[in-house]
């Protein structure tokens, strides 16, 4: 065996195993929506998950046709709902009251981190929060 046949069979086996993972992205994003669905009932979830099991290709290319722009507002409404949770837990994590600020502005004042400015904008800063 020459080396361009065993180059362009190693680049062979890179291509179906490129497609091959993004088969089984395409069908794990398609069994997270339906579990996701909430307009879905019990069965209905049940018939899509057996096709999905006996017949994953076929179903999968169905289930996008047939429901994926629900798909996507459903994983868009999924994101939005995630990043507003670790928004509000960073708030309050994150959140001083202007007395601490101030505190610690007087304390950088005083070691000479910031100047007499510095300080009072953070100050003014702090107390308009």
């Amino acid at each position: 065996m020459s080396f361009w046949e065993s180059f362009w069979a190693i680049v062979g086996w890179f291509f179906w195993a490129a497609i091959f993972i993004a088969y089984l992205m395409a069908l794990f994003s398609v069994l997270a929506d339906i579990v996701r669905d909430e307009t879905l009932k019990g069965w209905a979830k049940a018939i899509w998950v057996i096709f999905l099991i006996f017949v994953p290709f076929l179903t999968a290319l169905v289930y996008l046709i047939a429901r994926g722009d629900g798909m996507s507002r459903r994983s868009a409404a999924a994101a939005r709902q995630t990043r507003q949770e670790a928004d509000d837990y960073i708030r309050t994590v994150a959140q001083t009251d202007p007395a601490t600020q101030i505190e610690k502005a007087a304390a950088l004042l005083q070691s000479g981190t910031i100047t007499q400015a510095e300080y009072e904008q953070l100050k003014a800063r702090a107390l308009a929060g």
